[in-house]
């Protein structure tokens, strides 16, 4: 008994979807061209698309700047410029609390509030101005000099009723 079975020829089971030379140079194509084309894309969008929002702005001229500023900075003050008047150092410092009498500070031209002060004395009231009291923090070494600082206490206790004379600018001393 021979075992006789039929032999069929099935091709097709191994067969590949690119039959004919044109199918396979357009595959070809395809394979290199799209993802060429793909990545193009990818590129053009990455580069001309400008993001917005925290965070963007990191790498700009002005954020960089901004990061590597120095620290401090040495500032040289020359003495001997003119003198400022009583009325521009009150101005520029002390205006901020004895304007409107803030945490406690006597307001500018209250003779009831200047008048206990006052008897005090000028150095008394000096004193006070350049090393600070109660919530007055101490104004000698700012920006101002003791001089400066003398004249606008003078201004302040001259407008709440007193009679004291301004400082005179310090004699110049000899090199």
């Amino acid at each position: 008994m021979s075992d006789a079975r039929p032999q069929t020829a099935n091709h097709d089971e191994h067969s590949s979807p690119i039959k004919t030379p044109k199918q396979l140079i357009t595959a070809v194509v395809f394979a290199l061209v799209v993802p060429i084309f793909a990545i193009a894309l990818l590129v053009k969008n990455v580069s001309m698309n400008k993001t917005t929002g925290a965070g963007t702005e990191a790498m700009s001229a002005e954020a960089v700047a901004a990061r590597i500023q120095p620290v401090g900075a040495v500032e040289i003050k020359l003495e001997g410029g003119p003198l400022r008047s009583g009325e521009e150092v009150y101005k520029g410092q002390c205006s901020a609390c004895h304007a409107a009498g803030v945490v406690g500070a006597p307001k500018f031209g209250d003779a009831g509030a200047w008048g206990p002060r006052l008897g005090q004395g000028y150095e008394a009231l000096l004193n006070s101005a350049l090393k600070g009291k109660g919530n007055m923090s101490a104004q000698g070494g700012g920006e101002f000099n003791d001089t400066e600082v003398g004249r606008a206490v003078v201004y302040m206790a001259n407008a709440g009723g007193a009679k004291f004379a301004e400082p005179a600018a310090p004699a110049a001393s000899a090199p």
